[in-house]
């Protein structure tokens, strides 16, 4: 199959479409061609390109901060000699600056097809600056290496932020160039835009379901994002950046197990299947331990869960992520019953909010967990229109 900068690269009709325009790239460590050589170096050997800029997300171009909120400044490419605007810095929108810069933006960026993950919300900011400036905006679309599932609950409205572009479910289900022509819609935008779609992209069928493994590399678009289990399991695993609770950030399994030194994994584990068995197919679930060489309980050991998305335990079709993990908040809180779990600091700049809310786009998720009474089923009641609803919308913007 061929990716979106594939495409462009082996197609001279595509490339005559950007002779004498100034060109500018938005990417980060995973942007790299069949060959594994970076976009950037690519584009810029292309005759007739024109580079005069690159921006980099969240993590940089470089992608070498480890933890959310680490800003990344501007910089000079030290090969191509052109300006590097960070995206992730002293602004999260591209400045009146930064726009003067080029004509045409190729949008590169590996996304893992969920809401929180900020790709998605720095291609709206994108977008915006685009039709403020009367700037042009292709992106090179990439899989979504999650796939087509839908779910969680949909972001209400007042609970936007930079991990939260729009009223969208946790696990959205589209590439990032489907999710450029959602937003232009939605938003009502007036830019020139457009998809560079990938070939050969089956998201429906195994074993990769969504990401074509045997055919490209894996490589990290973000420091905690090392292979497609996590991809999998991150639609559910990212709120425990709003808990006690560690991800597994300093073990060389980030957001694929949740644990603490003060937990039973056993019991949370038996807890979760007495609650709601139906919610855990698709996985398996492991308790381990382990011991964080940074971040929470740096240096502690932890008793954990790990969830197991790899064959032979995958399901595609049945695995809810953000259910499991919801449920494992549920048994945490239903065995021990004044635990502090959740955090309480300004969650990527969301001030006055605790994370879990800003990362799930309401209080709706916690006020289930935290009260004794609510079951599996009152979660669906609230969740399910929201995914259905969410599947009809996105209908028209699908280009796979």
């Amino acid at each position: 199959m061929k990716f979106g900068i594939d495409r462009l690269l082996s197609d001279p009709a595509l490339q005559a479409e950007l002779k004498g325009r100034r060109v500018a790239l938005l990417a980060h460590p995973a942007s790299v061609t069949a060959d594994l050589t970076h976009s950037i170096d690519a584009l810029a050997a292309l005759p007739g390109i024109k580079l005069t800029a690159a921006f980099g997300p969240q993590h940089g171009m470089k992608g070498d901060l480890q933890d959310n909120m680490m800003e990344t400044p501007d910089e000079t490419d030290p090969v191509h000699g052109i300006p590097v605007f960070s995206l992730y810095g002293e602004v999260r929108r591209p400045s009146g600056q930064s726009m003067t810069t080029f004509d045409v933006i190729l949008i590169d960026l590996q996304d893992v097809g969920c809401r929180i993950y900020t790709f998605v919300t720095t291609l709206l900011y994108v977008l915006e600056a685009a039709a403020e400036h009367g700037k042009t905006v292709w992106v090179l679309d990439r899989p979504n290496p999650a796939g087509r599932p839908v779910e969680g609950l949909t972001l209400r409205p007042g609970w936007e932020s930079f991990v939260g572009a729009g009223p969208m479910p946790m696990r959205h289900g589209m590439t990032l160039g489907e999710m450029g022509l959602w937003f232009i819609d939605h938003f009502g935008l007036k830019v020139d835009y457009r998809v560079i779609e990938m070939e050969g992209w089956e998201p429906e069928q195994g074993p990769g379901y969504g990401w074509p493994l045997s055919q490209r590399s894996w490589i990290n678009p973000s420091p905690n994002a090392p292979n497609v289990s996590m991809v999998r399991a991150y639609a559910g695993t990212v709120m425990l950046e709003g808990a006690t609770l560690s991800e597994g950030r300093g073990t060389t399994r980030p957001l694929e197990l949740f644990g603490a030194p003060d937990i039973v994994a056993r019991d949370v584990i038996a807890e979760m299947q007495r609650l709601a068995p139906e919610w855990l197919k698709g996985c398996v679930l492991r308790d381990c331990w382990f011991q964080p060489t940074f971040h929470k309980h740096v240096g502690q050991l932890c008793n954990g869960v790990q969830i197991h998305v790899d064959d032979p335990h995958y399901d595609h079709a049945a695995f809810k992520p953000w259910r499991v993990q919801a449920l494992a908040f549920k048994a945490v809180r239903n065995l021990y019953p004044d635990y502090d779990l959740w955090r309480d600091f300004p969650y990527e700049y969301a001030f006055g909010k605790l994370p879990i809310d800003t990362i799930n786009g309401s209080p709706a998720l916690r006020e289930w967990v935290d009260d004794r009474e609510a079951t599996a089923a009152d979660l669906d009641a609230l969740t399910l229109p929201d995914e259905a609803a969410w599947e009809e919308a996105r209908k028209p913007f699908l280009l796979y």
